[in-house]
Parts: C-alpha cells; structure tokens; sequence
C-alpha cells in the first residue's frame, strides 16, 4: 500500500490535525471540523487515524546498531524538576572526544522518533543526548494522545530549566568536544531558540519549525550560529519568522532560514503523512553540514 502523503488529505484537516496536535483544540472539536471533509467509507476518526505518528516507519538505525553505544542517563536539576532523564547515544569503539548535540523533542516527550533522530547523529559521528521532560511525570508514555495530556501538565518554567540544565550535563561529558549544538522540532524548535538565547558558549543552533522566536532584545544575545527550518504552510510558526530573521542580521548573528516549498508543520518527522522525503532529506544534509562546519572547527 502506498504511503500516505499530505496530498491525500484537504488543507483544511491539516490545519485541524496541527492545531490538534498543539492542544489548542481538543479531539471532539477535531473530529466536528475534519467530518466536513470525509468522503465516501471515511470518517472524521479514520483521518485522525490516518494522520496519527506510526513510529514503526522512523526507525532509520536500529537501537541496538552494533556501530553504537546508547544508554538512559540522569541530569540534575535543582531549577527545574530536580533530577531530569534522557538518551545518550554516541559512536562505539574510537577513543576521543567529538561534538556533541542536544535533540529536543516535540510536545510529546521522548517519542521513538526522536531517539532515532539521536541515533542518526551518532552515526555522523557525534555524541547525541535527548532528554525527555516528562520524565518528571514517567517519561513518554507510549501514547501520543497521553503524552499531550501528561505535557499539558508540566510546569513550563521547570521544564526549560531541564533543558538548560541537559545541556550543562551534555556540555560535562568526556566523550564531549568543545562545540556544542542543539536540533529541535516544533516545541524543540522553541526550545532550541530558547538555549540559543540562555547560553553563550552554545556553537550552532537548529530550530525545525519552532515558534515562540526571541524578541529581538533577546536574539541580540544569541552567540551560536543559528540554521532555521520552515515549512512553507505553517499558521503556527511562520508570523514570527521574519521579525526573528531581521533581529538576527541586526545583532550580527551568523544565520541562515529556509522555508521548504510545498511542506507542512512537522514535514520532518517520518512517522506521520505530513513527512515530506524530499525536504527532510536537504533539511538534515543542511543540518549536518552546519554542525560539521560550527561544531568540528
């Protein structure tokens, strides 16, 4: 059976399915809108369905790759949750240092998706830490639908503590090089704008669609040299692009932005039909190549 693209669903339940998924509506007032877009043997569940992530279609490295060295690690934390945990993953075998990269991920904890995101750099020859901010509630899951409930619940500001303080950890690592960067998606994009502004050795920066963008007093702090990815039909993300664009050239910050053509909020992540091959493929080539160039200088 072919995979589903997002050409087989009407604009409008893509906007649904994203401000769903953003929790600013809930899955009655999903189903009440898409229901006016199904056709004949299809209803508004079957899309939702449909749309749903399929973490079976993500795994690009398997978790026991033989060519890695993976394991659950514990951060502390005394301005967020106390005690944060993610996914360490690095090359195994050769001795010495390398970049390392924080993987932040969506608003659903620490999805099957992100770990192999993770994974993927470890075989770039970085070492990768995910960490998951529902671990203070226990960690992702399994569910997408109660991992939105359970983040829901979070104390945001605890929360970007942890990332702050998995960073720190990451940073402190002796498989850790000196360059240090950070990817994230959606709220991981967020996140990544939000580390980009809080910590000045940050090397490289890497939002996937990430809203929340710093006020330009904010992005004049930024000191990471910071690569953004947008997708071309984002009701979310893409009012704040420009004014972030034109804070960074102000304040003199290395940076580039790409907006995907033909791409949807989330276009990156594979487990989903709004996954677009051909833009995540540049996307993450674009990616490896700035951390190559800021992180291994």
């Amino acid at each position: 059976m072919p995979r589903l693209t997002t050409d087989d669903f009407h604009p409008e339940v893509l906007k649904l399915f994203n401000r769903y998924i953003h929790g600013r509506i809930d899955r009655r007032e999903f189903l009440s809108g898409a229901s006016r877009y199904t056709g004949a043997g299809v209803s508004a569940a079957m899309l939702l369905q449909a749309l749903s992530p399929d973490y079976a279609l993500a795994e690009q490295v398997a978790p026991d790759d033989a060519r890695l060295g993976a394991r659950r690690a514990e951060f502390e934390s005394p301005a967020g949750y106390g005690r944060g945990r993610g996914y360490f993953v690095k090359p195994r075998g050769a001795a010495g240092k390398r970049p390392a990269v924080l993987v932040v991920h969506e608003n659903r904890g620490l999805t099957p998706y992100i770990e192999d995101v993770a994974r993927r750099l470890a075989l770039a020859n970085y070492v990768a830490f995910a960490p998951d901010a529902l671990a203070p509630l226990g960690g992702y899951p399994g569910n997408d639908d109660q991992a939105r409930e359970a983040f829901a619940r979070l104390d945001q500001k605890k929360t970007r503590e942890d990332f702050v303080a998995a960073a720190e950890w990451l940073r402190a690592q002796p498989e850790s090089g000196a360059g240090i960067g950070v990817v994230g998606f959606c709220y991981g994009g967020a996140i990544t704008n939000l580390l980009a502004v809080r910590l000045p050795w940050l090397a490289a920066a890497v939002p996937f669609y990430g809203g929340s963008q710093p006020a330009a007093d904010e992005a004049a702090k930024i000191r990471a040299a910071v690569l953004i990815h947008n997708a071309e039909t984002d009701d979310w993300v893409n009012p704040g692009a420009p004014a972030y664009e034109r804070a960074l050239a102000a304040a003199g910050v290395r940076h580039q932005a790409y907006t995907y053509a033909g791409t949807v909020h989330g276009f990156h992540n594979d487990t989903t039909p709004r996954y677009n091959e051909a833009a995540a493929k540049l996307a993450w080539q674009r990616t490896l190549d700035w951390f190559g160039r800021e992180l291994r200088a």
